[in-house]
């Protein structure tokens, strides 16, 4: 299976444009963007609630920007290789957060349930980065190994 977006011509900025629109049609009110060496973050506010994804980006020197199969890439090569995954990034988080949008919109799931994760905390972590070894720990010491689908009921 190939990585979404894989050769995509569809600028960040576009795509960052992108986002921002689907927010607003579903009732965000604020909007921010940043980018820094290694990650790029969006953060909006709906529904009484701050909410920030941080993308990864990659490294530009690494190595699967500055070679190919043939060996090193040339300077324009590199960048445009580079370009390309930080593309292929924006247009994944786009899709992503379409989607969330659209379970809310279509009753599959609530605003609280698809963005939790991303909930920015009065601490100004999310709800993700406050519980997550907590919940991973539970999950690998106390998870039955069975599948549970009576919502959780030993």
């Amino acid at each position: 299976m190939s990585t979404y977006a894989s050769k995509t011509y569809v600028t960040s900025d576009r795509s960052r444009g992108e986002i921002e629109k689907i927010l607003a049609r579903y009732g965000a009110t604020h909007f921010a963007y940043m980018t820094e060496p290694g990650a790029a973050r969006i953060a909006f506010q709906a529904n009484g609630r701050q909410v920030r994804f941080t993308i990864p980006l990659l490294d530009p020197e690494a190595r699967e920007f500055t070679h190919h199969s043939r060996g090193v890439r040339t300077a324009s090569a590199r960048e445009a290789a580079y370009e390309q995954a930080t593309r292929q990034k924006w247009r994944a988080l786009a899709l992503v957060v379409k989607a969330k949008l659209e379970a809310i919109e279509s009753g599959i799931a609530t605003f609280e349930q698809e963005f939790y994760a991303h909930t920015v905390l009065p601490s100004g972590r999310t709800v993700f980065e406050e519980t997550g070894e907590q919940v991973a720990e539970m999950i690998a010491t106390q998870m039955p190994g069975r599948l549970m689908l009576d919502g959780g009921a030993a």
